[in-house]
């Protein structure tokens, strides 16, 4: 048997196929709470309840859905439009990481080299470097390099023009990319006393 696209799964679900349904949340659950995660700073349960919240919905309009081009694309986008509402209606005392004054909070080289020599891993020194860029630039390379989502997407997820994503993640990989290469910079400059 051949496998089913997520199309057809989003077709069953509309037409309630609860199976569907239930695939389609196990299917792309840990993508929205990665993501879910990365928009604010706040507790699991939260993240958790606007998941529920975009599926609950979902459900109850499901005859009057379109069926979308890009599955995940389209819930990772609706669960960013949850979290944002309910953040605006301040149902929650929770505050979105864009709100928090990331400048305030910029590292300085001599921070980054002693946290890069505390990291173990390869990938423990590179999510320690994400988290250090403002919180527009960290969303933009989830979305890009964690989601795979396309530029014109990121645009629309961050309501921004397809062309500003694309610079968005350029900065931020420049960024990742000069501190990366500061720590061997900074050893040439040990070694041979420039410093």
């Amino acid at each position: 048997m051949s496998q089913v696209t997520e199309q057809e799964l989003w077709i069953a679900f509309q037409h309630g196929d609860e199976e569907a349904y239930t695939k389609l949340y196990r299917l792309y659950i840990k993508d929205m709470y990665r993501y879910g995660s990365s928009l604010v700073t706040t507790s699991e349960a939260f993240v958790l309840d606007c998941i529920h919240d975009v599926f609950t919905e979902l459900w109850v309009k499901r005859e009057r859905l379109s069926v979308p081009d890009n599955v995940k694309y389209y819930l990772l986008k609706a669960l960013k439009t949850r979290v944002m509402h309910l953040l605006e209606r301040k149902e929650r005392a929770f505050a979105p990481l864009s709100e928090v004054n990331i400048e305030m909070f910029e590292p300085t080289d001599l921070e980054i080299l002693e946290e890069l020599e505390v990291a173990t891993s390869r990938q423990e020194k590179l999510r320690m470097l994400i988290s250090k860029l403002p919180h527009r630039q960290q969303e933009a390379i989830k979305l890009r390099f964690i989601e795979n989502l396309n530029y014109n997407q990121i645009g629309d997820i961050l309501e921004m023009n397809t062309q500003s994503a694309k610079n968005l993640v350029f900065r931020a990989v420049e960024k990742l990319r000069g501190w990366i290469v500061l720590p061997i910079y900074s050893l040439f400059l040990y070694f041979f006393g420039l410093n």
